[in-house]
């Protein structure tokens, strides 16, 4: 499929690029795509939730009162779970969430989900710009002339810019990446995904070259 390649300004700029249909005109799965989505959030969890349990907390291992006679039910120590401030019953413990998920999975996920977005004519292909120094009103200007400022957007860029990733740091439905880190999750939770020129062949270089 081809795309107009559009200006900072908004306007086109008179050139069109092929994006590969090997990569954005293929037979979508949606299976693929929501396993590498909940392998990226995975990922993102530390993991680090722990509960004291009854060897734990703080207290004495003593039994409360003899076992029969008191007309009470049976007592272990005050530790006991069922007490207050007692130990947690299978409570959290650190782990770690993250599960193998195949490399050529990985790429037919990303393929699908730039396939899902292409079907909804939601890629626009921007030409490559820069900024001298952090400039997020230029930046927002960039979003309004494009007319996607209301949307959540992903600007993936085909090297790191400093520049222009620090001018949208602050905008909370902006997301800025570089081509070599794109991910499924990134591209399903944007409305619109915006291509820089240079970033559509740094692309079809890592999903086409297996």
């Amino acid at each position: 499929m081809q795309l107009p390649v559009l200006n900072i300004q908004g306007t086109e700029t008179g050139r069109a690029i092929n994006l590969p249909d090997e990569i954005f005109a293929i037979e979508p799965n949606q299976h693929v795509v929501y396993l590498d989505v909940k392998h990226y959030l995975a990922a993102q969890r530390q993991g680090t939730h722990k509960s004291k349990e009854r060897n734990e907390v703080h207290g004495s291992t003593r039994k409360l009162h003899r076992q029969k006679g008191t007309g009470g039910s049976r007592k272990g120590s005050i530790k006991n779970p069922l007490f207050r401030h007692g130990g947690r019953i299978f409570g959290p413990r650190p782990r770690d969430y993250d599960f193998k998920l195949n490399k050529k999975t990985k790429i037919l996920a990303r393929k699908s989900a730039l396939t899902y977005k292409a079907q909804e004519n939601a890629i626009k292909v921007l030409e490559n710009f820069s900024f001298d120094k952090p400039k997020t009103k230029e930046y927002l200007a960039i979003l309004e002339k494009l007319a996607v400022q209301d949307k959540k957007t992903l600007l993936v860029l085909p090297e790191h810019t400093p520049n222009v990733y620090l001018s949208g740091r602050n905008l909370p439905k902006a997301n800025t990446i570089v081509a070599s880190d794109l991910n499924t999750y990134a591209v399903m939770n944007a409305d619109v995904v915006i291509l820089c020129e240079g970033a559509v062949a740094k692309i079809q270089e890592i999903l086409v070259k297996e």
